[in-house]
């Protein structure tokens, strides 16, 4: 029993000696007063009326572009699909697929060896018909020989002359030439086989330049003419290319609202394929004198927006108003002027009259 009570009594004189040293020694008095101390000071500089540090940037007036962003479809400049006009066996084969071919070139020739038969024999008797005709020609002049006896042998020569050019223009369709320059695809047909109008034989294409085709909204359309230029980029090419307008759709989409340009991109690398996707930027007009700012230094509004100024050292509110946007800036067209200063950073602390601190100037 005597030893519980000693240890209730030590445990007692414990709590007492931790209480005294927290609360009344000289160590916790100065804690309390230096805790006092700041809470004193850090009350005024942090409290309501202390500068906000923000960074101003000087408003000066810049030229802006105007452009827009739509987009588009890479189509060939030439397309044509290689048909026979005439059935008939495959002779010769002429060109490589995927290869280059020159405008004229032979591609693909039919069997013709009964047609060379015809036109040589048909050149002989041209020959003769020329003969006779010019014989009885000089026995008119000496009244040898009647006019109707001369105007048969030359009438001769003539129909002649006629079934020779028809002949040799059946053995021209027996001959597919490239109609113009480009890249020919693969082909359908091999030598030897049975030809008819109805074979494809290849597709050919010429895309240098390319057509860039597309479709704007109504509005633009003033904005846009022969001759506007536009740059736009396509998924398997980093490259930005660049085209020219040539020609626009007289009518407008009455569903859409939208009218078809085409432009012209020089495409010598062959980079560009008929059939890819286009990303389009339109240059529309230049604004020469005009204030652009960052777009999160505009504060929306319930009837307008409005942008901070550092003046005199307090931040002043600005109505303002804005039209054209980019992907960071926003067109100011009333309210700054060049040479105000644009508060860009704090603008979620800010109220009119608070005053500022500016740390950096942005000119």
């Amino acid at each position: 029993m005597k030893t519980r009570y000693i240890i209730y009594t030590l445990l007692a004189l414990l709590v007492a000696f931790l209480i005294y040293n927290k609360f009344f020694s000289d160590h916790a008095k100065k804690t309390a007063a230096a805790m006092a101390a700041g809470g004193k000071s850090g009350g005024k500089k942090g409290g309501r009326n202390a500068p906000i540090p923000v960074r101003v940037q000087i408003i000066k007036d810049t030229t802006l572009n105007n452009t827009i962003d739509v987009t588009g479809t890479i189509d060939a400049n030439e397309k044509v699909t290689l048909i026979s006009e005439i059935a008939g066996s495959i002779t010769g084969i002429f060109f490589n697929e995927g290869g280059k071919v020159k405008k004229g070139q032979l591609l693909v020739k039919v069997y013709d060896k009964d047609l060379i038969s015809s036109i040589k024999q048909t050149e002989y008797q041209i020959q003769l018909a020329k003969t006779n005709e010019y014989r009885n020609k000089i026995l008119l002049q000496k009244e040898a020989i009647s006019q109707q006896e001369y105007d048969t042998s030359l009438t001769n020569l003539n129909t002649l002359t006629a079934q020779y050019e028809g002949l040799k223009a059946q053995s021209a369709r027996r001959q597919i030439l490239a109609p113009f320059s480009g890249t020919i695809g693969l082909r359908n047909v091999s030598p030897g086989s049975y030809l008819s109008p109805s074979t494809t034989i290849a597709t050919l294409v010429n895309i240098d330049p390319a057509k860039v085709t597309f479709s704007v909204p109504e509005r633009y359309l003033s904005l846009i003419g022969i001759g506007s230029k536009i740059s736009f980029t396509i998924s398997s090419s980093r490259e930005n290319f660049k085209a020219t307008v040539y020609a626009i759709e007289p009518d407008i989409d009455l569903s859409s609202r939208t009218i078809t340009v085409r432009a012209r991109a020089p495409n010598p690398k062959g980079k560009l394929k008929a059939g890819s996707f286009a990303a389009i930027n339109l240059a529309l007009d230049q604004i020469p004198k005009t204030i652009m700012v960052p777009t999160e230094c505009v504060i929306p509004d319930l009837k307008n927006s409005k942008v901070y100024i550092a003046h005199n050292g307090v931040a002043i509110a600005k109505p303002v108003s804005t039209d054209l946007r980019t992907d960071t800036k926003i067109q100011i067209i009333s309210g700054l002027k060049a040479g105000d200063s644009l508060i860009v950073s704090g603008i979620m602390q800010l109220r009119p009259k608070a005053p500022l601190k500016i740390t950096k100037v942005i000119k």
